[in-house]
């Protein structure tokens, strides 16, 4: 895997994937920056959240679970003094789909959390605390 970090001048920077994505980042107006892209820890949430909702939906799927929709809403803390790294973590899944088994839900979680996504895994064994959960509905 591999990635590449391009300097676009004041506190902006232009991220490349290996698979060839592009992606805008910039820092706070109080650093230099003019919030034309996400800031850096936004970042690893959006990663953290991705790499679990990718799991959850595909656990679901393969458990034939007739999901229509995912949304992992994830709230953070940081520290307060530098580095201002992230104390707690919070991942809430918002499942929309027709007759959806808990239970299945709940494991798919489980499993994303315990086993799968390499991220909040390796945020976790970092000492940042974890936790999730999750609600169904209907469409």
């Amino acid at each position: 895997m591999r990635a590449a970090i391009t300097w676009a001048g004041d506190v902006r920077f232009v991220g490349e994937t290996g698979s060839g994505h592009r992606i805008a980042i910039d820092g706070p107006p109080a650093f230099g920056g003019a919030n034309t892209g996400a800031r850096p820890m936004e970042l690893m949430l959006l990663g953290v959240g991705a790499c679990t909702a990718f799991d959850v939906v595909r656990i679901l799927r393969k458990s034939r679970q007739d999901v229509v929709d995912c949304v992992a809403e994830i709230e953070a803390e940081r520290a307060e003094r530098d580095p201002k790294v992230f104390t707690r973590i919070h991942i809430h899944f918002r499942i929309t789909g027709r007759g959806v088994d808990a239970r299945k839900v709940e494991r798919a979680v489980r499993l994303t959390a315990e086993k799968y996504c390499s991220a909040s895994i390796l945020l976790e064994r970092s000492g940042v605390a974890v936790t999730h959960g999750y609600e169904i509905s209907e469409p």
